[in-house]
């Protein structure tokens, strides 16, 4: 598994999506990698839109609702947490105050996020692409967010 690449192809809300290719690390979270590709699979992913994307720090997606509210019916994840920084292109669950309510919701950093170590699981990197997550519509939400218009693994 550790060779696989999970592919988000993104649509920016203007037209210009691109391809966004994530660098899957079970190395570091096993777990949650299973659980990313699981969804990515199983077409959970396509159409979801980043519902909170804020300039600076993250772009935030994988609710089906689109609220940040909700998220797979599957069970929630226990922490996986590693000394792995918060850095430009990081992949991280999202969660709730709980540190064991990862489920489907993840986030892309935008610029250095240190302080989010070791605190949220990290569960890949931005390998090419970054430059799709960067010109996503900003916004909590984004009037028109952009949205993951298929995610594939391999």
């Amino acid at each position: 598994m550790a060779d696989e690449k999970l592919t988000f192809t993104l649509d920016t809300g203007n037209g210009e999506g691109g391809d966004v290719v994530i660098r899957l690390r079970p190395d570091l979270a096993p777990d949650h990698v299973a659980r990313i590709t699981e969804l990515a699979r199983e077409g959970f992913y396509d159409g979801v839109v980043f519902h909170r994307v804020i300039p600076g720090f993250m772009a935030q997606g994988g609710d089906p609702t689109g609220t940040g509210m909700s998220g797979s019916s599957k069970p929630d994840l226990k922490q996986e947490f590693s000394a792995e920084p918060h850095v430009r292109g990081t992949c991280s669950m999202a969660r709730t105050n709980d540190p064991n309510s990862a489920n489907s919701q993840f986030f892309i950093c935008f610029d250095d996020a240190r302080f989010l170590d070791k605190q949220y699981t990290v569960w890949g990197n931005v390998e090419s692409g970054m430059e799709h997550v960067d010109a996503l519509p900003k916004g909590e939400p984004p009037r028109q967010p952009g949205k993951i218009v298929k995610a594939t693994v391999g």
